[in-house]
């Protein structure tokens, strides 16, 4: 039976020696989680580090402490898939480990501000999205006393250079609606009222080709796309994923092992988007949806343990903090 991934606290003293140039060539990868050293119910963000130190936050969502959260660093791009709450980030945590990994506490409310664009704004970063979303985002820049020409659009099939990291955007097969507290004022509580959001275009998924030759494909929220195989695999060639796995909302255990056994095919995978308390002590929760994913996957499955970085090399494989 295939193993299940997990971080570990320290490798074995025989590889220290090698790492330091090794390491010099990888991507890094740390998950901004609600408790340390776990995977929890809301975890989405991540944070990319190419060799060259272009620093790169995926789907913020509830879970990063605003902009002055001390995992953050520097950031050089925030990309959001699409500006459901829990990825644009409608609230968040107040510190780490504040609440439990099964019920995470958001108490701080930002709307109609978003925590990816708080973010942005303060790291002076750029906000990389298609679809109808840059003007939008551009304008809750601008609200901040920010430039608006920072939220900078990507269509499908286009590149844009962040640093050392081309970054595009692919289909997804989702919703996209921008509620009515994101929007403000009488407009956005009539919308609420009547159950009607914003169109802000379709939702996307991404792929980052790092430096090093790595290329990352993160689904977004998305079902079962055709382009899964004909363009993240066909023609980016991405060998290592970040897929959702959480069901119902998105493609559940089976459907996203499908996707990466018969369509993808990636050399590795990091869980996301699982909707549930996937770990307790580091450890994967017998009967979770992260456990059946991993059993079906025919790759290494790495589970998303916050503050725990993961280096992979230009092949998918992860080399540290496996």
């Amino acid at each position: 039976m295939k193993r299940i991934v997990v971080g570990i606290a320290a490798l074995a003293a025989g590889l220290t020696m090698a790492l330091p140039a090794q390491a010099a060539k990888n991507v890094k990868v740390t998950p901004l989680g609600s408790v340390d050293g776990e995977f929890c119910r809301l975890d989405r963000a991540l944070i990319f580090e190419d060799p060259d130190g272009t620093r790169i936050l995926y789907d913020a969502g509830r879970t990063v402490a605003g902009p002055d959260d001390p995992r953050l660093g520097k950031i050089d791009a925030v990309l959001i898939s699409h500006v459901h709450g829990d990825h644009l980030g409608d609230r968040r945590i107040e510190k780490v480990n504040d609440g439990t990994c099964a019920k995470p506490k958001f108490p701080v409310k930002l709307v109609p501000s978003a925590n990816s664009v708080q973010i942005a704004h303060a790291k002076k970063a750029k906000i990389v999205t298609g679809s109808e979303m840059p003007r939008m985002l551009g304008a809750k820049l601008k609200a901040l006393g920010g430039n608006p020409k920072d939220s900078q659009l990507v269509r499908f099939g286009a590149l844009r250079k962040i640093g050392g990291v081309a970054i595009t955007t692919v289909p997804a097969a989702h919703s996209n609606g921008l509620g009515g507290a994101f929007i403000g004022g009488e407009l956005g509580k009539s919308m609420a009222a009547a159950g009607l959001t914003a169109y802000v275009g379709p939702p996307t998924g991404y792929v980052l080709k790092f430096s090093n030759g790595l290329a990352v494909y993160l689904s977004g929220d998305t079902g079962i796309t055709a382009e899964q195989d004909l363009v993240v695999r066909g023609h980016y060639g991405a060998n290592l994923a970040v897929i959702n796995i959480g069901n119902v909302f998105t493609t559940g255990p089976a459907e996203a092992a499908y996707v990466v056994n018969s369509l993808f095919k990636p050399a590795s995978v990091i869980a996301s988007h699982a909707n549930q308390e996937a770990t307790k002590n580091g450890k994967v929760r017998a009967g979770t949806k992260t456990e059946k994913f991993a059993k079906m996957a025919n790759m290494p499955v790495h589970v998303p343990l916050s503050g725990n970085t993961m280096e992979f090399d230009a092949s998918g494989k992860c080399v540290n903090g496996c």
